[in-house]
């Protein structure tokens, strides 16, 4: 680890930052323990940790313990898709039916409800879409397409009743193509924001276009290549002891009880889908790495991921017409890793356009995302920084408040900037 003012930090700064997570978030019983990773100008410039990988065991975290990182498997998927953009496999214009020719007919959602029948197939009524969807779309959520979660839409419920994209899914990516075939879409594609399985039909492009599972394409192309050895999607036998529980908060809002106990887990099996909007596990250690390839520019200790010019697409907003997500997402309340005032959209992540609007410190351009298990990330090239945040935590109100206490102490810490 560098000396942090050599990478433009001030180290006392830093200690504020490990103390104010270690006790307004650990020893107050909101989390069960935090990772944070800091690197800077070639070198890690901090790592503090604390808490604990398992409470209920007694389990202290460790640098290897093997995380569920849930919708930051996204921007993996984006460069995955990426790969296949630079070897002209197909482009992100193209219109999704062009590679899926089931879906060049689907509809936009105006009328209907799921039957709750079984074995009934579900009557809507749709109107036609205002243009194609295109592969940008889908990296983008503004497909057209849901989540089964959300709990807003008729739409939604039909993707609830036909458990679409659910990890046990049998036939994987393939059924659940298929299955969306018979469904509407939420909105015309390009029209609106809306959190969805997009990078999960990404997902499925990979691997038609590769000819490998998804899953063997993300370990043999650039899990392997980066030396990721501990991200995929399960934990083997041979890791699970290194495999954190997962916690959620208690019914009257003080402390959090087990949500997923990791010696019970379903995570130790393959699972049936593999979701690149939400299914790997990793270690700080190894989602740092993949970090490092784009402060690299698309390449890590000698290994070309992509090129500088696809890198540089991941600061760029990719909304139609150069919109914000706030000016986008539907009126109803709506979920997303992030707030929406000064945020688009790049390759499957969100991206900062405007500092002031997001009341928070940061740079234009920097990228980032977050998962449900309160996990985080940014890359910032213009600082030549990026920063990556453990816990496990499902369902916790803290944990867009969290994100900005994180951002916040960061930044205060740098004595340093190049923006």
């Amino acid at each position: 680890m560098a000396r942090a003012e050599s990478v433009g930090f001030s180290a006392k700064r830093l200690e504020l930052l490990d103390k104010v997570m270690k006790e307004r978030y650990v020893d107050s019983g909101m989390l069960p323990f935090v990772q944070t990773q800091i690197w800077r100008k070639g070198h890690l410039a901090h790592f503090g940790q604390a808490g604990h990988a398992d409470l209920e065991r007694g389990t202290r975290i460790a640098d290897d313990t093997i995380s569920r990182i849930y919708s930051m498997s996204k921007p993996i998927t984006g460069v995955a898709l990426m790969m296949l953009v630079e070897e002209g496999k197909l482009g992100l214009d193209d219109d999704v039916h062009t590679h899926i020719p089931e879906w060049k007919n689907l509809g936009v959602y105006a009328s209907g409800m799921p039957t709750l029948l079984p074995d009934t197939p579900q009557q809507f009524v749709t109107t036609r879409p205002q243009r194609r969807m295109k592969v940008i779309d889908l990296a983008t959520h503004t497909a057209g397409l849901t989540y089964g979660f959300l709990m807003r839409t008729a739409v939604d419920a039909a993707y609830r009743r036909g458990t679409i994209a659910e990890f046990k899914t049998e036939g994987g990516l393939a059924q659940m193509v298929d299955d969306l075939s018979r469904l509407p879409l939420e909105f015309s594609p390009g029209t609106q924001w809306n959190y969805s399985i997009g990078m999960d039909v990404i997902g499925y492009l990979v691997e038609k276009l590769s000819g490998q599972k998804f899953g063997e394409f993300l370990r043999t192309r650039l899990f392997e290549p980066l030396g990721m050895n501990d991200t995929a999607f399960f934990v083997p036998e041979d890791k699970i002891a290194r495999f954190a529980s997962c916690y959620q908060p208690n019914a009257n809002g003080k402390g959090i009880k087990i949500q997923d106990d990791a010696k019970k887990t379903t995570y130790g099996v393959p699972p049936g889908l593999e979701s690149g909007g939400g299914g790997l596990v990793s270690t700080i250690g190894d989602y740092m790495r993949f970090c490092r390839m784009f402060l690299g520019k698309g390449t890590l200790d000698g290994v070309q991921i992509l090129s500088p010019k696809s890198v540089q697409l991941f600061s760029l907003n990719h909304l139609e017409g150069g919109r914000e997500m706030a000016e986008m997402a539907p009126p109803a309340t709506q979920f997303s890793e992030t707030g929406y005032n000064g945020i688009g959209f790049s390759i499957c992540c969100g991206v900062n356009m405007n500092v002031a609007k997001t009341r928070l410190p940061g740079t234009t351009g920097e990228f980032f995302w977050g998962g449900a298990a309160s996990t985080a990330f940014w890359v910032d090239p213009k600082e030549d920084l990026a920063v990556v945040f453990f816990t496990q935590v499902m369902g916790s109100d803290a944990r867009l408040t969290l994100r900005r206490d994180l951002r916040t102490l960061v930044y205060s810490a740098m004595t340093e900037s190049f923006a």
